[in-house]
């Protein structure tokens, strides 16, 4: 029989799955809206050439929000929301595979360490294709080309609704690169979050609300170079990491690997507190009923 006092980390076996995804869907969905226009304004930052439109994170955000209004912070926003699929497959993949090592080391380190990497890699299989096509709803701006692809006004001079964008933006990488297009960057993507994602949940379970941040900042740090590759990639159509890197080598200098970095960390701290203290409390929330009496929180 269990013993029902001595459940030190809730595991997949303990939790109550229905609760666990309408919580785990809701808790995302929540970190979304709240960091979603820092993710727009790094992916412009990282993109733009030099300091051409923006001089930073704070001057992008006032100059979108006088050209465009709040809604302009949030395009691709709608798009983007998909990636709660990729979310849910995540956290599957992560708890699935804590399970799955288990049967061959009872290492806290060893399973999360190969769930983090799992899990990532499965997520973005399915979040690359959206991040696409988000990412060049990002690059829209009233009056300007930023990207390699522009949608259609209507007659009025106004934009196309939500998703008659998407489906355009969709129309032009099909007709550019085929289906491949939508995995542009997958490699880079791979290269960024992997790691990240590997490093990270070992030391999950020691982590605080303070320490969290200062982790997630690091991690932002380390792996800004290669997101700013990735992002070059997908917006602008590279075909190849390395000579990405030495175009905004040449370019833009070392500096130009920074590029979009706080807005990164802005982006990247409020999803840290959640996971940090929120992940915990979703497990909690979503314990299975018989269960609920077994831990002293």
């Amino acid at each position: 029989m269990e013993d029902k006092r001595n459940i030190q980390i809730i595991e997949w076996e303990h939790l109550d799955k229905k609760k666990f995804y309408v919580f785990g869907v809701a808790m995302t969905m929540m970190i979304r809206v709240s960091v979603y226009p820092f993710t727009l304004i790094r992916t412009r930052l990282q993109v733009q050439k030099g300091k051409s439109l923006y001089h930073g994170t704070f001057d992008a955000f006032i100059k979108i929000l006088r050209a465009d209004g709040v809604t302009g912070l949030y395009r691709g926003f709608l798009v983007n929301t998909f990636t709660l699929i990729s979310g849910q497959c995540y956290v599957t993949t992560y708890e699935l595979t804590r399970k799955f090592v288990s049967d061959y080391s009872q290492s806290n380190t060893v399973k999360s360490l190969v769930a983090g990497g799992s899990a990532s890699l499965v997520a973005q299989s399915i979040t690359v294709p959206i991040d696409v096509v988000s990412q060049h709803l990002m690059m829209q701006r009233k009056g300007e080309k930023l990207g390699r692809f522009q949608v259609r006004g209507n007659p009025k001079g106004q934009g196309v609704i939500a998703f008659g964008q998407t489906k355009d933006i969709i129309r032009q990488i099909l007709r550019a690169d085929g289906l491949r297009g939508f995995y542009r960057g997958y490699v880079a993507s791979l290269l960024t979050y992997i790691p990240n994602s590997a490093v990270w949940w070992p030391f999950y379970h020691f982590y605080a609300a303070v320490s969290g941040p200062m982790a997630a900042a690091t991690a932002s740090i380390i792996t800004n170079p290669m997101d700013v590759i990735r992002t070059r990639v997908q917006v602008e159509g590279k075909s190849s990491i390395i000579l990405t890197f030495r175009q905004l080598m040449a370019e833009e200098g070392p500096w130009g690997l920074m590029k979009g970095l706080s807005a990164r960390i802005i982006s990247a701290t409020p999803s840290t507190i959640v996971i940090v203290v929120g992940y915990e409390s979703l497990k909690k929330l979503s314990l299975r009923p018989e269960l609920v009496d077994s831990r002293h929180w």
